[in-house]
């Protein structure tokens, strides 16, 4: 076996994607490091869409292994977006065998996220250098989610749940906030979908780079606001309005987006992502801090 596992993270791992998904990563990690070549693994432990290992490539290098669940249309996307990008600002795909949601790609080293960057204007100058001019239109769009789509999903599931009227009601209005932004900013293109902190990460040569596309097409505008979200922190209070009204103006300056559409943007995406939290599995008690994130955006909205 290329890696063993400990029962802190077959438990995790179990939990969070089933056992069969833990079964099926036990067989993959024997059989693609024979397939590729790979040595010295070393276990990322974040759980997110996909499994992913640190490892050392006889033809590549150091690389990175995701091992996805091929069921789920994410490691497809991801994928394709990757290879439609083609390394230009993005990290690049090696290998792949996306029938086993399994993709072998460049480690971006030393790998430090723009989240560590202390400098507010900083990280919004490294964002705007790498969102300006990064969108291309997809070779086929159609084996994309439109952001769109993503808002009616989540707001079809919203509404039947009973149990946080408040929070479909917002969801609702980002929804309608949404068709409204899509009328007049049309373009289909490639979007990131999960553009943030840390999905852009220091290269050896100085330069950032940018990972884990979610893939999905829609207007350059809705690249924006995942940024800002991250930028929110632990708690809403007046000091985080006067940053995140900061963070907008320099945005609407070096993007050229007029703020108010940046401001809706933001709501629309705040909406969604709490929404999508419920959907993970929050819990009752802490529908009220997901409801005050909500609200907080509102307020930038009504700014």
């Amino acid at each position: 076996m290329s890696y063993c596992f400990k029962q802190e993270e077959i438990e995790n791992i179990s939990n969070h994607f089933g056992k069969d998904v833990y079964e099926k990563v036990l067989r993959n990690i024997d059989v693609y490091p024979e397939r590729w070549s790979l040595t010295t693994f070393q276990f990322i432990p974040s759980y997110s869409a996909n499994l992913v290992f640190t490892c050392r490539s006889e033809n590549f290098g150091d690389v990175v292994l995701k091992l996805g669940n091929p069921q789920a249309r994410e490691i497809f996307t991801e994928f394709n977006a990757l290879n439609e990008y083609d390394g230009k600002r993005f990290c690049r795909v090696f290998e792949a065998d996306i029938e086993n949601g399994v993709i072998l790609e460049e480690w971006i080293k030393p790998g430090i996220p723009l989240r560590d960057e202390n400098n507010l204007e900083k990280r919004l100058s490294v964002f705007s250098s790498l969102y300006n001019d990064l969108h291309i239109l997809p070779a086929k769009s159609e084996i994309y989610p439109t952001y769109m789509d993503w808002v009616d999903k989540i707001t079809a599931y919203m509404s039947k749940r009973q149990d946080c009227k408040e929070l479909y009601l917002y969801m609702k209005k980002a929804r309608d906030i949404c068709q409204s932004l899509s009328s007049t900013y049309s373009q289909k293109v490639l979007l990131h979908g999960d553009f943030h902190h840390d999905n852009i990460l220091l290269s050896s040569d100085g330069e950032y780079k940018i990972i884990d596309p979610k893939g999905v097409v829609g207007d350059p505008i809705f690249d924006v606001p995942r940024f800002i979200l991250n930028e929110f922190g632990d708690d809403i209070t007046p000091e985080l309005h006067v940053k995140i009204n900061d963070i907008i103006y320099f945005l609407e300056k070096s993007l050229n987006i007029p703020n108010s559409i940046i401001r809706k943007c933001l709501f629309v995406e705040t909406a969604m992502g709490i929404c999508w939290q419920v959907e993970d599995g929050s819990t009752p008690e802490e529908y009220p801090e997901l409801v005050e994130t909500v609200a907080f955006a509102e307020a930038i909205l009504n700014n």
